[in-house]
């Protein structure tokens, strides 16, 4: 056979069949237990839908499940394909399926487990955010396709470069959140198809080519250690990709339908259906179809809201697949959810045959115990329960007690074996707290983000006083976050907090009452006129959930560049100044402090023009994911392996900056020297006081060390969000009087807290003050 030809899905059928050439995922190796992978008759006879629900009684509760004889149907009538055909009439196509499949991995490697001692050597009931902020607190949030390597070099090898990690030990870092690296995408046919959602569509355990192997990944892990770090992976337990798992569900093969919220809509109802292009293998159904559906019992039908929606591409949360082939030769069409995108079918956390969950915590188990991480992240877990709601009114889909249940049973699993979890979980205050109370050990601040964003905009503090304060207030310290600078994703402002549950509640902003959605709008639209259109043509709204920017770009909009252009040598070093306050409002307070390559090399987000075919249909966040390179590897590569294209970098590579005292990335590492020396990432914030000018803001700590007195060292964090240098007054009840105030930078003391609990400071624009009391053990302070 010609090895150069194209590889057909009739040619990658013949070379599984003959042995020719390995598929993807894999044949067993010998002695290899196939286990369910064999299409055995009895157990693949699928169990035809005998419960529905009378239109006369629905929503009433349905009637009592008939007795299990009844729900056995006859005996297997199996036809055969050709067996090169890849659908559910040919076993070849399935077992090919079965052996790249998550839920098959996942059983294997549960049974590695299930009765060693390791499983009962951790506490794991309860989340501990300052254990986890002991292992690592502060991170580098990579993202794998925009990592530029040397010639030939995969992203795991370049994250596994001791000259990496000697740069990363001399700026602070001592954690490296990888991203997701494992297979992502679909599958249709005997071909994959790419991803849809930069990764976060997983298809198996295995790592994806493109990104290296998992040896590789475990020599990460190993050089990691070596330096004083850990490595940080991801799981998806909302979703998956299309792949061999969700093509095995289609097919109505054993458990698989049970990974998915997916129910089968019989023949007689398929006129309520839309056509399936023959280029699709399904399409978002419209609010009217959704409803339908929803009122003859199938679907839960709306939900609380549509994620990243868009007229005319996703409508709803709901989408149906064209005919598919089952095991049993019945045709079948399916309506299932995705909270997300289309190619991102939602998990069902509470199916009887619980194979959502057997996969997701294979997924998890694979991750801490072959690859050697000591924490995973928890992407899109808030919506793990769904359930229909009131006649007429939207489907419970977030803050659901199924969720804070799934997240229980995740996080104390990867506790149990050793390692700890963070969410990203944007919701309301009270929703992160109570998954916090029994999930993830932290959680993602989407608190915070939004509001210190705003303030550096408007050269205003008070709603970022506020979300800090009401943070407080309602039990969520600081000490739980993960304080995050630029990620992959667009920069959040859809407020759920003050725009859900808190809309009709009474504000107090600018000296006028105002209620929690107005609030909210109010928010997003000064963030929509300061950071985007014709204040700054480079960065771009990104549906109803945020605005696509690095922070280098955010920064440079406020400071008044309305094009790429205009940034010019001149201009970086008041953007690497205010660069610097962001980072010091997100490390010298409690919590864990987390970066990206955009922010250690002052990214700039892409010309539209260069990812023209990626915003194409909306995901305007590509603008945002332009290709660095950290270590000034390959300066003449202008694309990253993965294709991305090199963003402007304002600060230079992390070893030319590591030789400048100046420079963006030693600056940052002093600021961490002071971070580590007094241990503020496990402190206890104490007090968000009123400041003397709206441009300042002031955080009040207790750290755990005590000073001369016995009593905890109370230390101040002090911003000004400005351009202009500012002259106030520091007040806090929390002070204690007669105390001596030192700047722990250089530790010149500035002078003595009064009977008023206060005392005078200056500070530069854009400037930070890390400062600490000395108590006056002759006064009795």
């Amino acid at each position: 056979m010609d090895d150069d030809a194209p590889r057909t899905d009739e040619r990658i059928a013949d070379e599984y069949l003959t042995g020719e050439r390995l598929p993807v995922g894999g044949v067993p190796e010998q002695g290899d237990d196939l286990g369910d992978a064999a299409v055995d008759e009895d157990e693949a006879t699928p169990v035809a839908p005998d419960i529905t629900y009378d239109e006369q009684l629905y929503p009433a509760r349905p009637r009592r499940l008939r007795p299990r004889v009844n729900l056995r149907g006859g005996s297997l009538q199996r036809r055969f394909s050709d067996p090169r055909a890849a659908n559910g009439e040919n076993p070849a196509y399935i077992e090919w399926l079965v052996r790249q499949s998550m839920l098959k991995d996942a059983d294997v490697l549960s049974r590695q487990l299930s009765g060693t001692p390791a499983m009962w050597r951790n506490p794991y009931a309860r989340p501990d955010a300052r254990r986890a902020v002991s292992t690592s607190d502060v991170w580098f949030t990579a993202y794998p396709i925009s990592l530029i390597t040397r010639d030939g070099e995969s992203f795991l090898t370049a994250l596994a470069d001791p000259q990496l990690w000697s740069a990363f030990e001399r700026i602070g870092i001592n954690g490296v959140h990888t991203g997701p690296v494992k297979r992502a995408g679909g599958i249709r046919g005997w071909q994959e198809t790419p991803s849809v959602d930069g990764h976060f569509d997983r298809i198996g355990t295995q790592i994806d080519p493109t990104f290296g192997d998992e040896e590789t990944f475990q020599r990460m892990t190993d050089v990691a250690e070596e330096h004083g770090g850990s490595i940080i992976d991801d799981i998806v337990p909302g979703h998956t990709g299309k792949g061999a798992d969700f093509r095995l569900a289609e097919m109505a093969f054993k458990d698989y339908p049970g990974i998915y919220h997916m129910v089968e809509i019989p023949p007689e109802e398929w006129y309520l259906l839309p056509t399936v292009p023959e280029h699709r293998d399904s399409v978002n159904l419209d609010p009217a179809t959704e409803s339908a559906l929803a009122e003859r019992g199938y679907i839960i039908g709306e939900l609380q809201r549509v994620i990243f929606h868009q007229p005319g591409v996703k409508e709803t949360n709901w989408s149906v697949t064209a005919p598919v082939v089952g095991v049993d030769g019945t045709t079948r069409r399916w309506v299932y959810l995705h909270y997300f995108k289309e190619g991102q079918p939602s998990v069902n956390w509470l199916d009887p045959t619980f194979a959502g969950m057997r996969l997701v915590i294979g997924d998890a188990l694979h991750s801490l115990g072959d690859l050697g991480t000591s924490a995973l992240r928890l992407d899109a877990n808030g919506f793990l329960g769904v359930e229909k709601s009131a006649e007429g009114a939207p489907g419970w889909s977030e803050g659901h007690p199924l969720s804070h249940a799934a997240n229980h049973v995740i996080a104390g699993m990867v506790r149990k074996v050793g390692g700890f979890t963070f969410q990203e979980l944007n919701l309301t205050i009270e929703d992160i707290r109570d998954t916090g109370a029994v999930g993830a050990d932290l959680s993602y601040d989407f608190i915070n983000r939004p509001a210190y964003h705003h303030a550096l905009a408007t050269g205003d503090t008070e709603f970022l006083r506020l979300t800090l304060r009401t943070s407080l207030e309602l039990g969520v310290e600081p000490v739980s976050l993960v304080h995050g600078m630029q990620n992959h994703d667009e920069l959040t402002y859809e407020l759920v907090h003050w725009a859900t549950l808190h809309q009709d509640d009474l504000y107090t902003f600018h000296g006028e009452e105002t209620r929690g959605g107005a609030l909210a709008e109010r928010i997003r639209a000064d963030l929509t006129a300061a950071l985007t259109g014709d204040a700054a043509d480079y960065n771009l709204v990104f549906t109803t959930n945020g605005i696509a920017c690095t922070t280098a770009s955010l920064i440079a909009a406020t400071q008044g560049h309305t094009t790429l252009d205009a940034v010019t040598d001149e201009h970086v070093p008041q953007i690497r100044d205010a660069h610097l306050l962001l980072a010091a409002f997100n490390a010298w307070q409690p919590g864990v402090f987390a970066m990206s390559g955009w922010d250690l090399l002052g990214s700039l987000t892409v010309p539209q023009e260069t990812v023209a075919d990626l915003i194409a249909e909306g995901d305007t966040r590509w603008i945002e994911r332009g290709a660095h390179d950290l270590l000034g590897v390959a300066p003449d590569t202008e694309r990253s392996a993965s294709g991305m294209p090199r963003a402007r970098s304002l600060y230079g590579p992390l070893p030319e900056q590591l030789e400048s005292p100046d420079s963006f990335a030693s600056r940052l590492g002093e600021l961490l020297r002071v971070r580590t020396e007094y241990g503020i990432a496990s402190a206890r914030q104490v007090d968000v006081p009123e400041v003397a000018h709206r441009g300042m803001l002031v955080m009040v700590h207790e750290l755990e060390s005590t000073d001369e007195t016995g009593e905890p060292v109370v230390q101040i964090t002090v911003l000004n969000m400005t351009d202009t240098p500012l002259d106030g007054t520091i007040r806090s009840e929390s002070l204690p009087h007669g105390a001596t105030v030192v700047d722990a930078t250089d530790h010149s003391e500035l002078g003595t807290v009064d009977d008023l609990c206060s005392f005078p400071l200056r500070i530069d624009a854009y400037g930070s003050r890390f400062l600490v009391l000395r108590r006056n053990v002759e006064q009795g302070a």
